[in-house]
């Protein structure tokens, strides 16, 4: 369905019955990335997926400060709201889990648990954060300069993807499709307004959460392991679940399992806002 938030169409993917659980895309991703996941999910929870601001069917509006981080979780609270959603659990993967953290931090009454897929606080120092915009600005003029196709080729061999070479070609070529169909614009001021050097650092808040938190990362994906290491050194109430043979993208490369521990940390974590209702 699309609905309107803030005078920015986006597209929202609801199915099942149950607890809401709200999923939260990477860049270059849409809902269709969480299809395998939610077909498991629905038959017991109401499952959210939402096309960010500038991919998939949501609009890719021109104006840059339109995807900043703040905006984008007005966004989502305001589509909660026409949803009827008081609560939820947020799952979100590299962006889209920046995004849930951030959002948690905005509008912490609406998060239940946050599951943080291969994702960070952001970057601790503002020299970081500039050095990080700086070449988030040079892939972003990459992007409009020399078009989507040009961008995915270059996308697609980033080590960080590495391990999605293992995949069956069936699935690298549906990837890649949907790669494809994104917007360049959508995608460039994605970058500019959400990528991690535009984003306000969380690292000195995160011992302030009072919800439950899991980290999940690939064995192979060795820097965000050491990110939800580091996480975990800030609260060390939060939980780390480490996939075996899995790089980034667990819940792309390993759906079945990623769908199967999804399940036992919701049944462990929110039973009483189960019980209650949303």
């Amino acid at each position: 369905m699309i609905l309107q938030a803030n005078e920015i169409n986006y597209f929202v993917d609801v199915k099942g019955e149950g607890f809401p659980l709200v999923f939260l895309h990477g860049f270059t991703g849409d809902t269709r990335t969480w299809e395998e996941i939610t077909e498991h999910l629905k038959k017991s929870w109401t499952c959210i997926a939402i096309d960010i601001i500038g991919h998939g069917k949501s609009d890719s509006p021109s104006d840059a400060a339109r995807y900043t981080m703040d905006a984008v979780s007005n966004d989502i609270r305001s589509l909660l709201e026409q949803l009827g959603v008081k609560k939820a659990v947020f799952i979100g993967y590299s962006m889209g889990g920046r995004l849930a953290l951030h959002f948690s931090s905005l509008y912490p009454d609406y998060v239940s648990a946050l599951i943080l897929e291969s994702a960070s606080p952001g970057l601790r120092t503002d020299e970081e954060q500039t050095e990080r915009r700086e070449k988030d600005q040079v892939l972003a003029n990459k992007i409009l300069d020399e078009g989507i196709r040009s961008f995915v080729d270059f996308w697609e061999e980033i080590p960080l993807f590495s391990t999605q070479k293992r995949l069956s070609r069936v699935k690298q070529k549906k990837i890649r499709e949907q790669r494809l169909q994104q917007s360049p614009v959508g995608l460039s001021n994605s970058l500019k307004g959400m990528g991690t050097g535009a984003q306000a650092s969380w690292w000195g808040t995160l011992g302030d959460l009072n919800v439950p938190v899991i980290l999940m990362a690939g064995e192979l994906d060795l820097k965000f392991v050491r990110i939800a290491k580091d996480m975990s050194d800030e609260n060390p109430d939060f939980e780390i679940i480490t996939f075996i043979g899995t790089g980034h993208a667990i819940h792309v490369e390993e759906p079945r399992k990623f769908g199967t521990i999804i399940e036992e940390v919701l049944f462990k974590y929110i039973k009483e806002d189960v019980k209650h209702g949303f």
